[in-house]
């Protein structure tokens, strides 16, 4: 019975060396430099296994015991579950830096940009041609995208914040709009509750109309301001907005990039020569400095404006007719002495 005892003994102490001892491997090994001598990618699907990802990360060669990283996780009582995307593991990364970097879900981003002035069409087509997102929506109605994202009576344009997006490999189009549209919303917020008092504007809506004519209309942020004091100068009085931009968007796709005396008679809703007010919804997507100024405009008394010619996107404001009218022969002028550039 003695001897039964040492024997039992013994082998719970031998298990005990052995367990220790395979926990030191185990340590060792996950700190151990891995064999990769250059950066490898490696690209994790939605809802790919813990298992999975590490036998895809050995067969790239920069995992040596796949097996055994698992069994150390699971020893640990700390669940990694990769999040989808493209990984970068550095040359010669540890096993214990490699789940570092799954658990942390430290994915390569990809961008998009999207540019202010830009109308929600081309902010459209960018999306749908980026290689990184995921198509649920191409092709779709606009209408269905707005109910995508929870706004289905609302219009699309002007409703998206131009921004640059950093976002995973994968990313759905859905989820890119809802972020733009849920930034620029915030945007608007914020910028409509330190408006100017008294303002012509009835709504975050009209300013964010007012915006994206700014926008269009100006690419200088010192002239921003003041252009929109112009537009919130001929609202207060009654005065026709009369702004080239408006009825552009109005064509659509009958724009050929000149626009005509024709064009500024034939009335369309957002023909601002034929019709008196705000069009009725955005005709771009405004960027933060146009909404800035649409509620904080800067009003001198001035009621027009006119590009200048000198090539640098500026304009000349008047307060009078007869100003203006000096102002609008001069930019012709100095149109009729520029050499037309060759096509």
């Amino acid at each position: 019975m003695r001897s039964g005892r040492i024997a039992v003994l013994l082998a719970i102490a031998l298990a005990g060396v052995a367990l220790v001892g395979g926990l030191a491997w185990l340590d060792r090994m996950m700190s151990a430099p891995g064999p990769h001598a250059d950066v490898v990618r490696i690209h994790v699907y939605p809802g790919r296994s813990l298992r999975a990802t590490l036998q895809q990360i050995a067969g790239a060669g920069a995992l040596r015991h796949p097996r055994a990283v698992e069994w150390y996780v699971r020893l640990r009582h700390e669940p990694v579950a990769p999040k989808a995307g493209n990984y970068d593991l550095p040359a010669h990364a540890s096993a214990r830096d490699v789940i570092e970097q799954l658990h942390a879900g430290r994915v390569v981003l990809e961008q998009l940009t999207v540019i202010e002035g830009w109308t929600f069409a081309e902010m459209r087509r960018v999306i749908e041609a980026h290689p990184h997102i995921r198509a649920t929506l191409k092709g779709e109605p606009a209408a269905v995208i707005m109910a995508a994202i929870g706004h289905p009576d609302q219009h699309p344009e002007g409703r998206f914040f131009p921004d640059t997006y950093r976002f995973a490999d994968g990313t759905t189009d859905r989820e890119i709009y809802q972020l733009a549209y849920d930034m620029l919303a915030r945007t608007l917020a914020a910028a409509w509750e330190s408006r100017q008092p008294d303002l012509p504007l009835r709504s975050a809506d009209e300013a964010l109309v007012l915006a994206s004519i700014v926008e269009k209309e100006t690419a200088l942020p010192a002239e921003r301001a003041r252009i929109a004091g112009v537009f919130i100068s001929r609202l207060r009085k009654g005065m026709r907005l009369q702004t080239d931009p408006t009825v552009i968007y109005g064509l659509g796709e009958a724009y050929d990039g000149d626009i005509r005396r024709r064009d500024l008679t034939t009335d369309t809703p957002y023909n601002t020569y034929t019709r008196a007010g705000l069009p009725p919804s955005p005709i771009a997507l405004p960027g933060r400095e146009s909404i800035q100024a649409a509620v904080q405009p800067q009003e001198t008394g001035e009621l027009y404006f006119v590009a200048t010619g000198l090539g640098d996107g500026s304009h000349t404001f008047s307060k009078t007719l007869a100003e203006h009218n000096a102002a609008v022969a001069r930019y012709l002028a100095r149109l009729r002495a520029t050499p037309a550039v060759p096509k």
